[in-house]
């Protein structure tokens, strides 16, 4: 574990936090359809990559109370992007699945995204590209912890 009373483990921590929110932020701004909010967005990311979900299941997955998840649900299907569809165990709820359009749009999203990222990555020279290739398993599991 970092020792954050350590220089060298502070300066690291703090250099990785503030790099790791300029490129988010970037990258955010590397939107296919400007329409849809980063939550939305976000949303239709987590049913691409984790299958349907139950509204409540989608709030926990986000960190959002239910009934913001409840609006946000409610105006992807106004977009055509997810349908609701009747749970198979319990009658009382419904799941939620993003649509072939949302699919298109996602994958419209992700090839600009990494065209993008590509480009900044030309400015790197080989040794810098090959300790990011090494270094990108990490920063996916410090994104799932």
């Amino acid at each position: 574990m970092p020792d954050l009373t350590h220089g060298d483990d502070a300066a690291a921590v703090n250099s990785l936090r503030s790099a790791v929110m300029r490129l988010s932020r970037r990258l955010k701004h590397q939107r296919v359809d400007e329409s849809l909010s980063p939550t939305e967005m976000s949303v239709l990311g987590t049913l691409a990559r984790c299958g349907s979900a139950t509204p409540g299941e989608l709030a926990r997955k986000e960190h959002v109370q239910p009934p913001s998840m409840t609006r946000i649900v409610a105006l992807l299907e106004a977009k055509s992007l997810v349908r609701l569809e009747p749970h198979p165990e319990d009658r009382r709820q419904k799941v939620v699945t993003q649509t072939e359009r949302a699919e298109a749009m996602l994958e419209e999203s992700r090839r600009k995204r990494n065209v993008w990222l590509a480009g900044l990555v030309d400015g790197l020279d080989e040794d810098e590209w090959a300790k990011l290739r090494e270094a990108a398993p990490v920063l996916e599991k410090l994104a799932h912890l």
